[in-house]
């Protein structure tokens, strides 16, 4: 579903992302690991469209995608979601869910006053397509709830919620574990597989839990220094000296063999 050909993203000297080759096979959740500083989130922000690449190649179902808009990519099935959740905190749950498709009748300024039927028919769809969501998630309860009183994992159920406003088909998620706690992070994971399994969406997951990594993804993609180290299964990955070396330290290596610490 994506292929990334010779990517660059320089600021200045410093080469975020230099020179990485990767693909995304559609129907995958594929992971995305590496130290701080490996140029992940930069590399999804490049083929999100929130940043222009230095130089390289974005190719998505064969298309060239490099360098248009995070708005344009959303109509094309692109989602991506960032390390901090991005909520509207006054408003409920429900409603940040709602808020979600595009080009909806009520935006614009005629059709609220001449169109006030098809608003309410439409508002009436997307409300229960948001209880949906929010039945799917297991997170009804939270329905009224204001998004800024949301805990950290449930504003990430709520942010991947929101990619199920809408038809996407590959969504980009940016340490959907970061500040969760265990319990909450197992039921993103699983409602991530069953989107996947049920669904037929295709996931890219940066992530530093080995144990979700592990659970979720193959393959497991490896990044340093703004390069491509190492790909292939999770347990294999956890295996390779050089990525041992670049990222995963001695401690997992022996966790890995059953050494000592």
């Amino acid at each position: 579903m994506i292929q990334v050909e010779n990517l660059h993203r320089h600021f200045g000297g410093f080469r975020a992302v230099d020179g990485a080759s990767l693909t995304i096979a559609k129907g995958s959740i594929t992971g995305l690991i590496g130290p701080n500083g490996a140029g992940k989130s930069t590399l999804f922000n490049v083929i999100a469209g929130v940043l222009p690449p230095t130089s390289g190649r974005v190719l998505m179902d064969g298309e060239d995608i490099t360098g248009l808009p995070p708005h344009d990519l959303f109509h094309k099935g692109l989602l991506r979601t960032f390390q901090i959740a991005h909520e509207f905190p006054t408003m409920t749950v429900r409603e940040n869910l709602m808020m979600v498709p595009g080009a909806q009748t009520g935006e614009s300024i005629l059709s609220a006053w001449f169109a006030r039927s098809r608003i309410r028919d439409e508002e009436r769809a997307l409300r229960a397509k948001a209880d949906e969501v929010l039945d799917f998630l297991t997170i009804p309860h939270l329905a009224e709830e204001k998004a800024g009183n949301l805990s950290g994992g449930q504003k990430k159920l709520l942010e991947l919620g929101r990619t199920m406003m809408v038809e996407a088909k590959i969504v980009f998620l940016d340490e959907v574990g970061a500040g969760v706690n265990r319990t909450l992070l197992n039921t993103i994971g699983d409602a991530i597989v069953r989107l996947n399994r049920d669904r037929g969406y295709t996931f890219c997951v940066i992530e530093h839990d080995m144990d979700f990594i592990g659970r979720l993804c193959d393959p497991v993609i490896v990044m340093a220094e703004g390069k491509v180290l190492a790909e292939g299964p999770a347990a294999h990955i956890m295996e390779n000296e050089a990525v041992i070396e670049a990222y995963l330290g001695t401690g997992l290596k022996n966790k890995v063999t059953g050494g000592d610490r």
